[in-house]
């Protein structure tokens, strides 16, 4: 049986390492994909350290990787798109579930299984996907840009247009400015949010909100935090405030922010408690929060089209590449935050 290279984490000894593994069979509606690019999240480094822990896995070892791009190898049987071998495509980074495959209501559901959590992701050489989980991408668009869409782009996407339906002129305020944080800013410049507030302790990570459209970067730390608020949006607060960190203090630092109805989007996600210690201020001004999990399949696809069209240059996202044998490092490099990386990226 041939086999290939893939990042696998095993959850009962909670121990990660690239290995020999038979190369997968597409079954009925599967289409088996040659991975180009891989993209590294702080997502894949909370499973390496336990901090995110897998739901609905199905089995005791998983291939890491739910941002992925590559071209289709070759074809399952049963399929329904037409789609063809050798054409470029992106995954996007979650499929339903549709069966019983230990979920604890027992029964045919709609469950969101994350890629690379929950089943085999793209840090392999070959990952087998769901024909309904494709989008086609354009030949302009390199692999690597693409493999990021699915989420580290269209997390906050969906987040901007859809959960908080941020509209021209309304001030924004986003909180931690890595990965999806810096794209959160892209995108809610292109949304015509005015102004745009970065916040974010590194100084570095200011310089590139900055560089990525934000009109104002601040520290959180500042004595006077507060008071630049409020001259930057011309003492209204926030209409939103995206936390893009998942830190419990960046919540309550974000919410007491907020202006008349704003909202507090959790882009962030932390196994922690929600807690927001404000008064009756909070139910004075009508505040709210809401919870967001990843992209959706429209966000995929529009963002595609942004990109094919040059209204969204993901080029300057891209801040190394690493040969799939050195994931490990790539993942350290990540968790330290050394050279304050936006998204790394694996090559088999």
């Amino acid at each position: 049986m041939p086999t290939m290279l893939a990042g696998r984490f095993h959850l009962d000894s909670k121990k990660f390492a690239v290995e020999e593994v038979p190369i997968p069979v597409p079954g009925p509606g599967e289409i088996l994909i040659e991975v180009k690019a891989a993209g590294v999240c702080l997502s894949d480094v909370h499973l390496l350290d336990g901090s995110l822990v897998p739901m609905f896995a199905t089995s005791d070892a998983v291939t890491v990787g739910h941002e992925v791009a590559g071209v289709i190898h070759t074809l399952g049987p049963d399929l329904k798109r037409g789609l063809t071998v050798g054409t470029r495509v992106t995954l996007e980074a979650g499929k339903t579930c549709g069966q019983c495959t230990g979920c604890v209501r027992h029964r045919p559901c709609t469950q969101m299984l994350t890629a690379g959590i929950d089943y085999d992701g793209g840090w392999a050489q070959y990952t087998v996907a769901r024909e309904d989980t494709l989008i086609p991408i354009p030949d302009n668009l390199p692999f690597d840009q693409a493999a990021i869409i699915p989420d580290a782009v269209s997390t906050p996407y969906a987040a901007v247009v859809a959960t908080a339906g941020v509209r021209p002129a309304q001030s924004v305020g986003i909180w931690g400015v890595g990965g999806v944080g810096a794209h959160n800013v892209r995108v809610a410049r292109m949304a015509g949010a005015a102004p745009v507030i970065a916040v974010d302790p590194l100084p570095s990570a200011r310089e590139r909100a900055l560089a990525f459209g934000a009109d104002f970067a601040l520290d959180p730390a500042a004595d006077d935090f507060v008071d630049q608020i409020r001259t930057a949006t011309g003492g209204r607060g926030l209409d939103f405030a995206f936390d893009c960190a998942g830190v419990p203090a960046v919540r309550e630092q974000a919410a007491s922010v907020l202006g008349l109805n704003g909202a507090l989007i959790l882009v962030g996600i932390s196994p922690r408690p929600l807690t927001i210690t404000e008064g009756l201020t909070f139910n004075y001004l009508g505040k709210q929060v809401r919870g967001h999990y990843g992209g959706t399949p429209e966000s995929v696809s529009e963002l595609v089209r942004l990109a094919e069209v040059g209204r969204l240059d993901l080029a300057p996202s891209i801040t190394d590449h690493f040969p799939l044998a050195e994931a490990a490092d790539a993942v350290n490099r990540l968790a330290n935050k050394i050279g304050d990386p936006i998204r790394l990226i694996l090559v088999p």
